[in-house]
């Protein structure tokens, strides 16, 4: 007994700094950053590898729920539906007075009247709307025609907007001409004028060319000014737009209805949309929903496998978690390539930007068996479950991964992938930040001490660590400087002579904004041996900006993040001054980074092409942010291997 008392007096004794809690605390307290620092390599290993495997599990079959209903004022699908053959006939005889006008080469001004006098026969007041948006490239011009029918049991406060391109979305807006999507529309607004039970205000828009009509109407309707766009004013007006319905009908027939939801810079519409239209269509009408115009290759038997790559085991190959997972990836990276790059995958998503929850509905062409019948019940009977809102759709998600019709992901479920590779690079950047404010001094050898063979040597004898200043002017000139390039490469790929030689100074710009920072990086002053190097503070202010970048943008474009995470976690995390690497192995390393953050000049033209169309025309901030944002981050970090230790 006596010795175990014994043992645990000592064991106080120890603990507790002979009795002193103070000192206990701050031993404790420096045993615990001893730690963390000693394991915070493995924490940052760990925190990249579960990020980034996080990224390629959202696939996975073990991860999403079902869809279902929020909004209990909808009641979708609990209505009859009276749009028959009659009315089928009206939409082919439609069709074949469309297909007239463009057989005979009909311009935007003749179409678009066309249109307002059907309308008109059906007595609904129509309109058209002249616009003209001025690139730097060409100017172009349209003609829009709208009509409006006013509801019979209400003052029209709000509407639903129903519309239909020209030309369709197939191949991103190729040419394909939307003949049956606009049939649909003049078919229904006649059918529709026969009912009084409309408690909104039903707004029909056969908008010219693909996206730019529909963004001069919608523009000009909510009163927003854009400065290269000049278009009429509308005459007709109506209340506010809750929801819209785009129909986009190209091929003769049609098997399954592709629901087309993304808008501009990465908003998404109201699942409950989605999800009412998608049950109306399978179970009221009974014609099948895809994502997008994905068919899944596991209903055809002869294509089951058609999305695994060749080298990919048999076994593999016929197993059905493998299956779905492919099928989940493919909607996943299409989905991933509109919300990153901010693009509208269809007309649907430039209601978006006026807080308008709408989607388009895509008759995926085919021989059969669906067509005029089958579309117009369904969009008879979504309308008729939009005009029993009472409010906004607000009940269900606004963040949300549609994996398969009928399947979601939460927001919790794929964002910690993007926020630990985030926090990753921010322990990277505080580790850099502290690394550069101490440095480590070895115990001088006494005077006339000579070092002998097998001597331990100062280092190896003992020494202590001192603090040394960090330099936070230079970084942050630097990072401003490498900002005020991106600006400048923006305005440059604004110019027309950039458009429409883009091959040639594509690769001129690549090579010039390359040398730039190098040519600069020649004018940072020395700094005295006793502060910190330029490159390592430069390197901590790089990551931890980054980090706030990725974990900001996860919540309000989670793509765009979980692109961003894959581009710079990595690579900026790795980019490290090195005292020993000779001139010739830096300036490789830097030509490496400068190609990840410029390579899109010269090796991607038409991408490019697209954002800045997008930018002039939509007003979709993807090409800036590239330029103003990404560009200099990669820049910094390329300088990070570039200036010397």
């Amino acid at each position: 007994m006596d010795k175990a008392r014994g043992v645990v007096a000592k064991l106080k004794q120890k603990l507790g700094g002979q009795g002193n809690p103070s000192v206990a605390k701050i031993r404790r307290q420096r045993a615990l950053r001893e730690r963390v620092w000693k394991g915070l390599p493995y924490i940052r290993l760990l925190l990249f590898t579960v990020g980034y495997l996080w990224l390629l599990v959202i696939p996975s079959s073990k991860l999403g729920q079902g869809t279902y209903i929020d909004e209990n004022a909808l009641q979708p699908g609990q209505v009859n539906t009276y749009w028959n053959w009659g009315e089928v006939h009206d939409a082919d005889n439609i069709l074949a007075e469309l297909e007239q006008l463009r057989d005979r080469n009909a311009s935007s001004d003749q179409i678009a009247q066309y249109v307002v006098t059907e309308f008109e026969k059906d007595g609904i007041p129509a309109r058209t709307q002249r616009y003209s948006f001025d690139t730097v490239v060409e100017s172009i011009n349209g003609t829009n025609a709208y009509a409006v029918l006013q509801a019979p049991r209400a003052s029209g406060t709000e509407a639903i907007v129903i519309s239909a391109s020209w030309i369709s979305r197939t191949g991103e807006g190729d040419g394909t001409l939307n003949l049956r999507g606009v049939s649909t529309l003049l078919a229904l607004a006649k059918y529709l004028k026969k009912y009084s039970l409309w408690a909104k205000d039903l707004v029909f828009v056969v908008s010219d060319g693909y996206l730019d009509g529909m963004q001069a109407w919608i523009t000009t309707y909510h009163g927003e000014t854009q400065p290269n766009l000049k278009a009429e004013p509308l005459s007709l007006q109506s209340g506010v737009v809750w929801t819209a319905l785009n129909i986009d009908y190209p091929g003769h027939s049609f098997s399954h209805l592709g629901i087309f939801f993304e808008g501009l810079n990465g908003r998404l519409p109201n699942q409950d949309l989605i999800n009412s239209v998608s049950l109306i269509s399978r179970y009221t009408v009974g014609v099948p929903v895809i994502v997008y115009d994905h068919i899944d290759s596991r209903e055809d038997y002869n294509n089951r496998r058609s999305l695994l790559p060749s080298w990919l085991p048999e076994p593999l190959k016929g197993n059905a978690d493998v299956q779905e997972y492919a099928a989940r990836a493919r909607n996943i990276y299409r989905h991933i390539n509109y919300q990153a790059r901010g693009a509208a995958s269809g007309v649907h998503g430039l209601f978006h930007q006026f807080r308008i929850d709408a989607i388009t509905l895509f008759a995926v062409p085919a021989t059969g068996p669906h067509g005029f019948h089958a579309l117009g019940r369904v969009l008879e009977s979504s309308l008729r479950t939009c005009n029993n809102l009472l409010e906004r759709l607000h009940a269900s998600f606004f963040f949300y991964l549609l994996v398969l019709p009928g399947t979601f992901m939460k927001i919790g479920s794929y964002l910690p992938s993007a926020i630990l590779v985030g926090t990753a690079m921010l322990f990277t950047g505080l580790g850099e930040w502290i690394k550069a404010g101490w440095v480590w001094c070895p115990s001088a050898p006494s005077s006339g001490e000579k070092k002998q063979v097998g001597q331990v040597t100062p280092q190896e004898n003992g020494g202590r660590w001192r603090t040394r200043h960090r330099p936070v002017l230079e970084p942050i000139a630097i990072m401003l400087f490498t900002h005020a390039l991106g600006a400048t490469l923006f305005l440059l790929v604004r110019t027309s002579w950039f458009a429409t030689n883009q091959t040639v100074f594509g690769s001129a710009l690549y090579l010039l904004f390359s040398a730039i920072p190098l040519l600069a990086s020649q004018g940072v002053p020395a700094i005295p041996p006793s502060h910190a190097p330029v490159a390592s503070v430069l390197k901590a202010f790089n990551l931890c900006f980054a980090s706030a970048l990725v974990s900001i943008t996860s919540v309000l474009n989670f793509s765009l993040a979980a692109a961003l995470a894959v581009l710079m976690g990595l690579p900026l995390s790795l980019a490290s001054p090195s005292a020993s690497s000779s001139f010739s192995v830096r300036v490789t390393k830097y030509a490496a980074y400068c190609t990840l953050a410029l390579g899109w000049l010269a090796l991607c033209p038409e991408e490019t092409r697209k954002a800045l169309w997008n930018w002039e025309v939509l007003r979709v901030w993807f090409a800036p942010f590239v330029c103003v944002v990404y560009v200099p981050l990669v820049l910094q970090a390329a300088l990070v291997c570039l200036l010397p230790q």
